[in-house]
């Protein structure tokens, strides 16, 4: 069988290491070459050229974060913008924040029997949510190849992550328990007098976001998505009233922040007080470019990478993809 859909499977995604069904075989069987279980990271930029080729309509991917940000790069390099595939994510990473926003809500078999039938019907396209991908693009000529994901952070957040990946965390907790921990271990850092001034002061950044806002100077957090929903009512971003906020939303802290605490408090139940937004130190709104020239590392989609040599990266957005959703 060789339907309108083909599937992505990552085998080492932490869901799927743990599974005995015959899920997999069954898929494997019932899908054929559209069954894509890629070696390594490197084979899935051809795999998902091949689907580009057969006009493949529709691409369902297992995985987690990481593995949906290594789609969505290879898609932006083989599909025309005007035919972008819909997308299905079954979510079985150690980190699924795309999935809490549009997965498809069912995994395994039960995932592949109702994507056959809204396959034989011609509705894959039935109930769809519509996001766009967040490309990170490296100006200079001889940069890296632009990738894609959704989530994008810096300065704080990249600590946070560094330390969320740390063996003696990363290996003795669930990716959902090492945050919370690496959180704690952040907020340890900011309870000593030397770690407090290091991390508040933040990171040298120069941002600029559209036509309007810029910023030099110290940065103590940078976030910018794609997403319209993040988990447990976090949404730290907010926009002026009449404003767009379906391309990318981002928040910049300044170094050395007033209020932090209270400030932390607020966004993390996704509240933005008056008193907030008034705020120089804290500032947000949503964009479809975003320029930014920093020396220290940044994270998309769970992955810290290098802004290289010159420190400039571009943040733009893809045209719009249809995230199905059962």
């Amino acid at each position: 069988m060789t339907g309108r859909f083909a599937l992505v499977y990552n085998p080492r995604s932490r869901r799927n290491m743990g599974d005995r069904s015959a899920y997999a075989r069954t898929a494997r069987t019932l899908l054929g070459e559209n069954f894509i279980d890629p070696a390594d990271r490197s084979r899935l930029d051809a795999h998902i050229a091949q689907l580009a080729s057969r006009g493949t309509d529709c691409i369902v991917i297992d995985g987690g974060d990481g593995t949906v940000s290594d789609v969505l790069t290879a898609i932006h390099r083989h599909y025309p913008p005007d035919r972008l595939p819909a997308l299905a994510i079954l979510p079985s990473g150690n980190t699924n924040l795309i999935a809490g926003d549009v997965g498809f809500g069912l995994r395994g078999i039960r995932a592949l029997e109702h994507l056959q039938r809204l396959d034989a019907s011609g509705q894959l396209r039935r109930n769809v949510r519509r996001r766009c991908g967040l490309v990170v693009e490296w100006p200079e000529p001889d940069g890296p190849l632009p990738v894609v994901g959704m989530f994008h952070g810096a300065a704080a957040f990249t600590r946070g992550i560094e330390l969320a990946h740390q063996p003696a965390i990363l290996n003795n907790y669930s990716h959902e328990m090492a945050v919370i921990v690496s959180f704690l271990s952040s907020v340890a850092h900011l309870l000593t007098k030397r770690s407090r001034q290091d991390w508040m002061r933040g990171d040298q950044m120069d941002v600029k976001a559209g036509k309007t806002f810029q910023r030099q100077g110290n940065c103590f957090l940078f976030l910018s998505t794609t997403l319209q929903h993040l988990p447990h009512g976090i949404w730290p971003f907010w926009t002026a009233p009449g404003a767009r906020d379906d391309v990318i939303n981002f928040l910049h802290v300044a170094g050395q922040p007033s209020h932090l605490a209270a400030a932390a408090w607020a966004l993390l139940r996704g509240r933005h007080p008056t008193w907030l937004q008034h705020n120089p130190d804290y500032c947000s709104g949503c964009e479809d470019r975003i320029e930014m020239t920093m020396k220290s590392d940044f994270v998309l989609d769970g992955e810290v990478m290098s802004p290289g040599a010159t420190g400039r990266i571009v943040l733009s957005a893809t045209a719009p993809i249809d995230f199905i959703h059962a």
